[in-house]
């Protein structure tokens, strides 16, 4: 699968703890990244300035969904999860698939 030109959501709605061209710090959840276009696209695609934990992303259809707006409630909630003082509520005995796990 390719980038969909224009989506943008892994610029805005991950966090980003490596330095960025711009952003010395990185980016927090949320953050449009300085190297994002107004159209939405990146600036550094495709030159060795570009972080690594950027070229290492790669889109999947589960993750980038049909629009921008799914895949940045998909971003946003792989965010809220994996966030390392998120607390999961308890599953109900038996419930394969909890609802925090829904993404």
């Amino acid at each position: 699968m390719e980038c969909r030109v224009g989506c943008g959501a892994c610029c805005i709605a991950l966090s980003i703890s490596s330095p960025i061209p711009g952003m010395p710090h990185g980016k927090a959840v949320g953050v449009r990244c300085v190297q994002l276009t107004p159209d939405n696209r990146c600036r550094l695609y495709g030159r060795p300035e570009r972080p690594v934990v950027c070229v290492r992303l790669r889109p999947s259809e589960e993750m980038c969904g049909q629009t921008a707006d799914e895949a940045l409630a998909w971003l946003f909630e792989l965010e809220r999860i994996t966030h390392p003082t998120a607390t999961p509520p308890d599953p109900s005995p038996g419930e394969q698939n909890p609802e925090w796990l829904a993404i």
